[in-house]
């Protein structure tokens, strides 16, 4: 199991935000949600993305954006069209006179926009949180990246866009699911293409023998691994998986193990706030909470518990 899996299976991947935007010339839309990841995949029509630092945007039926980050963006049916409309956190709409305009634009369940019979059209999905492994996960995605129409099954998205706008039993349920495998798509289909660039745990994978290290590490943290224990789970020799590791990862692997698992401890920080630290330093793999909370202060430059603190405050609303 790697980051990306991790990404879907994890805490903070949990309870999105999803909506079927359906919009007619002119409009545009200036987004300042807050929110660390979203989905937009567009299902007709034409649309701009605009994001300061970068050039305009356009996307046909089919493109999928995913962006990245809580800077504002604008999406649009050109690329010089003026925002009619502010989406702040919340999911609060405000009209440019401060006007709230989230019932008014609405077309039945799940259905927003300023026309109901609008032809520029799009799934919009955004996570409020992706928690420490997902931003490792995405940290080899740009600001914002777009993929071509294909890129993902159209079925799921078919699916989604049923599910977003039917009120059915247990139906935010389904569309996190649904809205997790689209991104998991997007993400893999995105990384897959730019092999180059891809983050080292997903390029290391083409050693099986760092591969094999890999899923040990991220399955079973909590395991006293040492380079040796490690080593013989791979048949290999401590100073070949030394060498293999650096070569594909970057890193060494005990330096690597340390890493995953304080990144991981930092979700379940988050995740299970009634979670004591001797059990949670248990889960990732030190001996006591104080080994732990030394090594995790060293890494995050906090403690633990002030960590948990801070990220259980509630966000300043804009």
């Amino acid at each position: 199991m790697d980051p990306l899996v991790h990404l879907i299976d994890g805490p903070r991947a949990r309870s999105a935000f999803t909506l079927r935007v359906v919009m007619s010339a002119p409009w545009g839309i200036d987004v300042r949600d807050g929110a660390a990841l979203t989905v937009v995949v567009i299902t007709g029509g034409r649309v701009w993305l605009r994001r300061e630092g970068l050039e305009p945007l356009p996307t046909g039926p089919g493109d999928v954006l995913l962006i990245r980050g809580a800077e504002p963006y604008v999406i649009s049916d050109r690329p010089d069209s003026v925002p009619g409309t502010v989406v702040y956190p919340g999911n609060r709409c405000m009209s440019l006179d401060g006007r709230a305009v989230h019932q008014t634009m609405s077309h039945g369940v799940n259905i927003w926009g300023n026309d109901p019979e609008g032809t520029d059209t799009m799934i919009l999905g955004a996570y409020e949180g992706t928690g420490e492994i997902g931003r490792l996960a995405l940290a080899a995605l740009p600001p914002v990246a777009l993929l071509p129409a294909g890129s993902v099954d159209a079925s799921v998205v078919s699916l989604l866009t049923r599910e977003i706008t039917t009120a059915r039993v247990a139906q935010s349920a389904l569309n996190d699911r649904l809205l997790d495998s689209l991104l998991i798509m997007a993400v893999r289909a995105w990384l897959e293409a730019r092999p180059d660039t891809a983050p080292n745990w997903l390029s290391a994978r083409h050693d099986p023998v760092v591969a094999r290290a890999l899923d040990l590490v991220h399955e079973h943290p909590a395991r006293p691994w040492t380079l040796e224990s490690l080593a013989g789970e791979c048949a290999v020799s401590r100073a070949t998986l030394a060498a293999r590791f650096q070569r594909a990862v970057g890193s060494p692997p005990m330096t690597y193990l340390r890493t995953w698992r304080l990144t991981l401890a930092c979700d379940l920080l988050v995740a299970e706030p009634d979670l004591g630290l001797e059990p949670l330093a248990a889960r990732v793999g030190y001996g006591s909470a104080f080994a732990f909370s030394a090594a995790f202060k060293n890494h995050t430059g906090t403690s633990p518990s002030d960590y948990r603190r801070t990220k259980q405050e509630p966000s300043p609303v804009g």
